[in-house]
């Protein structure tokens, strides 16, 4: 079939990737690729996704102790966190997200790129099957209950 695409003229699409947090285009190898896990682990993203212009409302609600702030909160965790895909996360972000080894990050990205977007690291999935519960847990409550507390002003 190859063959007949070629000689044919049809070509395979380029595979693109965009930071999902920055909408930047990413260049083909380049990159850093983390699971759902991860992101959800880091402390620095949910300060910011939850400080962000369309979420800072929820969040000062939250803290005004308004049950409908905290709802919003919890779906916008419960968002993220079950994402199947692993992540592709530009330069400009990785900083975001602690503890995590950026050369295997880097080489897990090449690892997508050279698998046309198919490669998933292990641990890949939504956060509650890959972590343990009470790890999930605690990651959720900072997210839900903490995250932003710094960034705001309570007039």
């Amino acid at each position: 079939m190859a063959f007949f695409d070629k000689l044919l003229g049809k070509k395979k699409p380029e595979l693109k990737a965009r930071c999902p947090i920055t909408r930047e285009p990413i260049e083909n190898g380049f990159g850093y690729l983390l699971t759902t896990s991860q992101v959800v682990a880091s402390r620095k993203y949910w300060d910011m996704i939850m400080t962000e212009p369309e979420t800072m409302s929820y969040t000062v609600s939250h803290f005004k102790n308004v049950a409908s702030g905290t709802q919003m909160r919890t779906m916008i965790f419960d968002k993220y966190s079950s994402i199947e895909k692993p992540w592709m996360i530009s330069d400009s972000c990785i900083n975001l997200f602690e503890h995590i080894d950026k050369k295997t990050a880097r080489e897990n990205a090449k690892k997508w790129w050279d698998n046309g977007g198919l490669y998933a690291p292990e641990q890949s999935g939504a956060a509650s099957n890959a972590l343990d519960a009470k790890t999930y847990q605690d990651f959720k409550d900072y997210a839900v209950l903490e995250a932003g507390r710094s960034r705001i002003v309570l007039q």
